[in-house]
């Protein structure tokens, strides 16, 4: 399986999220922001960072890149997106998932294991762990606090399209203590914190994230 793994100029984490696809199983195909090509991949991953500076906003300009055009495309095509971080911010600038991301409330840069309950089980990149399970993925970001109106709120809930929270702690101030959201059809979900730092047990706190791409995996071939 093809995963793309797009780069904006500012992205830090796209060698990782690369390798996070590699040790799944998957075939990374590396995705220039600046292009008109998603390369035939069967799922995209955009990664952490500070693409374009954070300038305006983060993500505000890595949402209006050439290619992003065409991940939206194919995203509301049904294309499996995941956003993580700063991918994460671009996705809700994008439109693709509700809400916004803003300065932690605290206003201090927060790097940190950070331990998240999965809520939901059943999106095309959750499939490998179950709803309720624990899991340690590192957080770092200094605008990861989650918001939208209490009605969005509600809304999402009662959709059941928060995929994550945070446990033992939130480290941004985020309502709910929402760590991560989904799409209605669960095919996009975009969160906070970083499983491709949680691949191995060398470098990571655990290797609760390789769940994240391996569950991607089975989406495309059950597709």
């Amino acid at each position: 399986m093809r995963i793309g793994v797009l780069t904006f100029p500012g992205s830090l984490d796209d060698v990782d999220a690369a390798r996070a696809v590699r040790l799944a199983g998957g075939a990374p195909v590396p995705l220039w922001h600046g292009d008109h090509d998603l390369k035939d991949v069967d799922a995209v991953v955009l990664p952490g960072g500070f693409s374009y500076g954070d300038y305006l906003r983060a993500g505000a300009i890595a949402a209006r890149s050439p290619l992003m055009q065409d991940v939206v495309t194919a995203a509301r095509q049904g294309l499996p997106v995941l956003g993580i971080c700063n991918g994460f911010q671009v996705l809700c600038e994008a439109g693709l998932l509700p809400g916004a991301l803003t300065r932690n409330s605290h206003l201090h840069f927060r790097n940190r294991d950070q331990v998240l309950q999965v809520e939901r089980a059943d999106t095309a990149w959750t499939a490998d762990y179950a709803a309720g399970q624990r899991i340690v993925i590192p957080v770092k970001n200094g605008e990861g606090r989650y918001v939208g109106s209490p009605a969005d709120l509600d809304r999402l809930e009662g959709e059941n399209r928060v995929v994550f929270r945070y446990v033992d702690g939130n480290p941004n101030g985020s309502s709910r203590d929402i760590a991560g959201v989904a799409s209605e059809n669960g095919r996009v979900v975009g969160l906070m914190p970083h499983p491709e730092h949680a691949v191995e047990d060398l470098t990571g706190p655990s290797t609760d994230g390789l769940g994240f791409f391996t569950s991607i995996l089975k989406a495309v071939v059950n597709a």
